[in-house]
């Protein structure tokens, strides 16, 4: 019991509202409370942080569950691409990491080019990152980054 109490505290903290259950039904394994103070104390002083606490803490599992989806159809629509030989710096892998951006905007933060081109960088720089996009495709980690800084550089 204390543990469920102690994980729907950090969640609260993230600005995740769901129960330990429906945390698990949306996010699995992965506990995205788990690097809270991590993201906290590399970003908790951004307006970028302030906007996306606000933002996710109105999210209902339902929220949630299409946000995932959205995000899963991307990543898959990013692989197919790598996978048919599509060049990272191509209109068409520029408008998915554009995508991408919108997505962001949309879903926690405003994200203007110069900080989605940050984002693309660390995907590869951050093994946790590029063992998630390389999960599900060789490589992939590099093609996205190598996009969305391209997109980056088409906005700039």
């Amino acid at each position: 019991m204390v543990a469920a109490v102690e994980k729907e505290l950090e969640a609260r903290t993230m600005g995740i509202s769901l129960s330990p259950e429906e945390r698990f039904e949306v996010f699995g394994e992965h506990d995205p409370a788990q690097h809270d103070a991590e993201v906290e104390e590399r970003w908790g002083d951004t307006d970028a942080y302030a906007q996306s606490k606000r933002r996710t803490a109105a999210y209902s599992k339902q929220d949630w569950l299409r946000i995932k989806a959205r995000a899963e159809d991307l990543e898959a629509r990013f692989a197919a691409a790598l996978t048919a030989g599509v060049a990272p710096d191509s209109e068409q892998a520029m408008d998915l990491a554009e995508e991408h951006r919108q997505q962001i905007t949309a879903t926690y933060y405003d994200c203007p080019p110069e900080m989605h081109a940050a984002l693309g960088r660390m995907y590869v720089e951050d093994e946790r990152f590029a063992a998630h996009y390389d999960g599900r495709a060789p490589g992939l980690a590099r093609y996205v980054s190598t996009a969305v800084v391209a997109n980056a550089a088409r906005h700039a």
